[in-house]
């Protein structure tokens, strides 16, 4: 039996996808939990419509990650941190701190799930931050963490 697929569905297939399964597979399992439709003329054509939707909403967010990194590629922040004498912050910078401080600093939204932090920063000094806005792009960004 053809049918479309209305969720992705691990090891058969992405959402919009036709794919052949046995009618009992689709009739008991797939349609039931709301995962596929049954392939008609006029499903199939929803479904290239839905994946054509897809692929411009890929291309739109590949092109603003890569306008984003054009943005804030190599770009400095400084971020105040209250500090020991001996240079140990008194708690630490995480992910939502840098985005926090990446949006004060130079105007650009960004989200906290986009900073990716091997650790948290616990240390005064220049850190760098890799920042992935998509699976395809990411970029370094200098944080200088100073005293407060």
């Amino acid at each position: 039996m053809k049918i479309i697929l209305i969720k992705d569905v691990p090891e058969l297939g992405g959402k919009g996808e036709i794919v052949d399964v046995a009618d009992g597979y689709a009739r008991n399992y797939l349609v039931p939990r709301k995962m596929a439709v049954q392939a008609t003329r006029g499903a199939i054509a929803q479904a290239e419509s839905m994946r054509q939707a897809a692929i411009d909403a890929a291309a739109r967010a590949r092109e603003d990650a890569d306008n984003l990194a054009t943005a804030l590629s190599g770009t400095r922040v400084v971020v105040a941190a209250r500090a020991g004498d001996e240079g140990k912050l008194f708690g630490s910078i995480g992910s939502g701190d840098v985005a926090e401080a990446i949006t004060k600093f130079t105007g650009v939204e960004i989200a906290a799930k986009t900073i990716v932090l091997a650790t948290p920063i616990k240390d005064i000094g220049l850190h760098e931050v890799t920042v992935k806005p998509h699976a395809d792009v990411a970029f370094p960004v200098t944080l200088d963490v100073i005293p407060a």
